[in-house]
């Protein structure tokens, strides 16, 4: 079709004439509304899923069991594609021994197989230490 009959067309139905692919011969154009369009692309970018960062709260004290139960968590955090962010928390007296805390996070490490990276490593900040696990 003709550029003009094309422009015409588009002016009456009051849209726009897009050009949808230039590289080919003839050139591929759209008649539609552009603001339409470009609101149907933002909401589409805001749809898309955001990476969220799951808390996983341990103690230095914790039984096989119970690891388990939160590796098996955090496997499923991962494998929904999100962060997993394990805090171990030392009270009192804990805090002279955060060897014992680090051999915790060790476990873990072993016991986690799969298709992951850890963004941050487990290092003692203040009476806590934190380590960040990412899917890949």
């Amino acid at each position: 079709m003709p550029l003009s009959d094309a422009l015409k067309i588009a002016d009456e139905r009051s849209l726009d004439l897009i050009e949808v692919a230039s590289n080919v011969n003839p050139p591929v154009c759209k008649i539609l509304d552009f603001g339409k369009y470009r609101y149907q692309l933002s909401k589409k970018q805001t749809q898309r899923k955001t990476i969220e960062v799951k808390e996983i709260k341990i103690r230095q004290q914790i039984t096989e069991h119970d690891l388990e139960l939160k590796v098996k968590n955090i496997r499923r955090f991962l494998d929904e594609g999100n962060k997993a962010k394990i805090t171990m928390f030392f009270r009192g007296r804990e805090i002279i021994r955060p060897e014992l805390g680090m051999k915790v996070f060790e476990k873990i490490q072993k016991l986690l197989t799969g298709k992951f990276t850890i963004e941050q490593i487990p290092k003692l900040e203040g009476n806590h230490i934190t380590m960040v696990i990412a899917p890949k």
